[in-house]
């Protein structure tokens, strides 16, 4: 795969929002209902492809060094590594031709969700006393705020806006 400077500067584009949308609204990213607005980023891999998966998840790394959670080592580790997966995943599932282009899209987007809570959840629960599925729960809610809802949104408009400026 060859990275051109396009790629190169969206990745850290992605990369740089998602760390500062992370850290920014800590107070809501690191609950149990985790409402991480940045997540809303890794859906746009349908749109832009290997710079926002790279970039959310070099994004989450980075930001989840600030984690308050028991092992930040964990957080950084398997939290960037579920928004590597998620991104993937809902980028080729977005890009299937199924009924139509806005249902791959919306599978995509919930395909992410379910990646994100499985992922996160385990290992949150590995990492606390608190029950997996009130992990599941938790982080589940937020990432359909986040991912679904507002990332589904995001997708769309971006797809606009790309077709009008010819951004991709």
């Amino acid at each position: 795969m060859k990275l051109g400077t396009r790629d190169i500067a969206l990745t850290a584009i992605f990369a740089s929002l998602y760390a500062v949308l992370v850290v920014t609204l800590s107070s809501i990213s690191f609950e149990l209902v985790q409402i991480r607005v940045a997540d809303a980023l890794i859906p746009l891999s349908i749109v832009f492809g290997w710079p926002v998966a790279a970039g959310v998840t070099i994004g989450g790394a980075i930001a989840n060094v600030v984690s308050p959670m028991p092992s930040i080592i964990t957080d950084v580790t398997l939290g960037s590594l579920a928004n590597l997966i998620a991104s993937i995943i809902a980028w080729k599932i977005g890009l299937l031709k199924l009924k139509n282009k806005i249902l791959s899209e919306f599978l995509g987007c919930v395909t992410a969700t379910a990646i994100i809570t499985f992922i996160v959840g385990t290992y949150l629960a590995m990492l606390t006393e608190m029950e997996l599925w009130i992990w599941w729960l938790g982080i589940g809610v937020g990432s359909t705020i986040s991912i679904t809802i507002f990332g589904y949104a995001l997708v769309q408009v971006m797809k606009r806006l790309s077709s009008k400026t010819s951004v991709t």
